[in-house]
């Protein structure tokens, strides 16, 4: 894991760390403890970057932006662009099933690798891995980043509708890559759909996001 800019004086932490509940054992423990507190090493890194990077946004603003940068999919992002996925010690099952590649694992995995760097190093190292890895989000995060499936319910509501229904019209191709065909709707009877490979999630954010853009576009 040279990517993360930090060389373990105790390696057996990052072997923890990328070491997933399918192939654990007695003697092997998994990184389900190591996600928990790399979850609040990455949270406190983050608020406080974003206190000091704008120092007149309210609590309201920097909620949403704190969110967006600690969010699942933002974790499983940076795990991906470090090759985060190659490495992490699996059971043949959760292998065959395309583990390598699933958000969630990528996530807990990254939060558990920031754990391992806290707990061999200290949090001032741990700041220093998690801005270096988050520097080009933390620069470009937007304004007002929520996720599309938020800000469309916060829309619908702010019309008086409730929320919005997502529908899996289909899914198609390999358990472990699958294609999911998704559609959102909201009370007033609009529409939008989205395909793709990837999380269900993902695909009902797309989905989320074509429809608030026609909505805007109609403003």
């Amino acid at each position: 894991m040279t990517r993360l800019g930090h060389e373990f004086a105790r390696p057996e932490l990052l072997i923890r760390a990328l070491t997933h509940g399918s192939i654990a054992s007695a003697t092997r423990p998994d990184n389900q403890r190591l996600e928990f507190l790399g979850d609040r090493v990455l949270g406190l890194v983050m608020a406080e970057a974003l206190f000091h990077a704008d120092l007149k946004a309210s609590e309201g603003q920097l909620a949403p932006r704190y969110n967006a940068l600690v969010r699942g999919e933002t974790c499983a992002a940076l795990a991906r662009e470090i090759g985060l996925g190659n490495v992490l010690k699996l059971g043949r099952s959760e292998m065959l099933s395309g583990g390598r590649r699933k958000d969630a694992l990528l996530a807990d995995g990254m939060e558990a690798v920031i754990a391992a760097v806290y707990l061999d190093a200290g949090f001032d190292t741990a700041r220093r891995v998690v801005l270096n890895l988050w520097r080009d989000r933390l620069n470009s995060i937007d304004e007002d980043p929520r996720d599309p499936k938020t800000a469309l319910q916060e829309w619908a509501q702010a019309s008086g509708m409730p929320p919005p229904v997502y529908e899996q019209t289909s899914r198609s191709g390999p358990d472990h890559a699958p294609v999911f065909h998704i559609t959102v709707r909201l009370a007033n009877g609009q529409t939008a759909e989205a395909q793709g490979a990837g999380t269900k999630r993902s695909i009902e954010q797309a989905a989320a996001r074509q429809l608030l853009e026609r909505l805007e576009g109609r403003k």
